[in-house]
C-alpha cells in the first residue's frame, strides 16, 4: 500500500461534515486517510445508510465511480476534520504498467472485495449482538475513531441497542 500512497502529490483537508463526493458526481480518485475519519453512505428514501468508513491509514474510494468513470449514488463525508492524500486514476494507470505493481493492485482490490463480502454478511446476520461481535473482531479501531451514531447506522441498529451491546 505504501507504493500506492507514494504516488500522491496532493494532500487536502476536509472539515467536519464537509463532502468529498456527492451523489451523481464522478470521482476517479483514491484517497489515503492520514488523519481524521470519513464515511461513505447512500441516501435511501431520505434516510442515510452508512456502508463504509475510512480513518487513519485507510484507503477510501467511490469504487464504482473509480472503476467505471461514471456518476455514483455514493456520498463521502468527513465525520471530523480529515487530512487525505489524493491519488488519481491517471497515477494508478501509470503505476500499473509494471507486472509487480499489477500484482499489488490485484491484492488491494481483492481485499476491498473481501471487506465488502464481510459487510454483506454483517447486514444479513440477524442478531444485533452477532453483528456487533463480528464488527468488533474485524475492526476494533472503528470504535475508537467513529461516533456511535454512525456505527449504529452502519450495523443497522439503534444507537441505544449499540450502547447496550457495548456495556454487556
Amino acid at each position: 500500500m505504501k507504493e500506492i500512497v507514494a504516488l500522491s502529490n496532493k494532500t487536502i483537508t476536509i472539515n467536519r461534515n464537509e463532502f468529498l463526493k456527492v451523489k451523481g458526481s464522478i470521482d476517479t480518485n483514491i484517497y489515503y486517510v492520514e488523519s481524521g475519519s470519513l464515511r461513505i453512505f447512500v441516501l435511501d428514501d431520505y434516510e442515510e445508510q452508512t456502508i463504509r468508513f475510512g480513518y487513519k491509514e485507510n484507503i477510501i474510494v467511490s469504487l464504482d465511480s473509480f472503476l467505471t468513470e461514471k456518476p455514483s449514488d455514493l456520498f463521502i463525508q468527513a465525520i471530523k476534520k480529515t487530512i487525505i492524500k489524493v491519488i488519481t486514476k491517471q497515477q494508478i494507470d501509470f503505476f500499473l504498467e509494471t507486472e509487480s505493481n499489477r500484482t499489488l493492485w490485484t491484492k488491494i482490490l481483492e481485499n476491498l472485495v473481501i471487506q465488502q463480502m464481510e459487510r454483506e454478511i454483517d447486514i444479513l446476520t440477524n442478531s444485533p449482538k452477532e453483528r456487533y461481535e463480528r464488527v468488533l473482531k474485524r475492526s476494533p479501531q472503528l470504535f475508537q475513531e467513529i461516533p456511535n451514531k454512525h456505527i449504529a447506522n452502519y450495523m443497522r441498529m439503534s444507537p441505544e441497542t449499540l450502547s447496550r451491546l457495548k456495556k454487556s
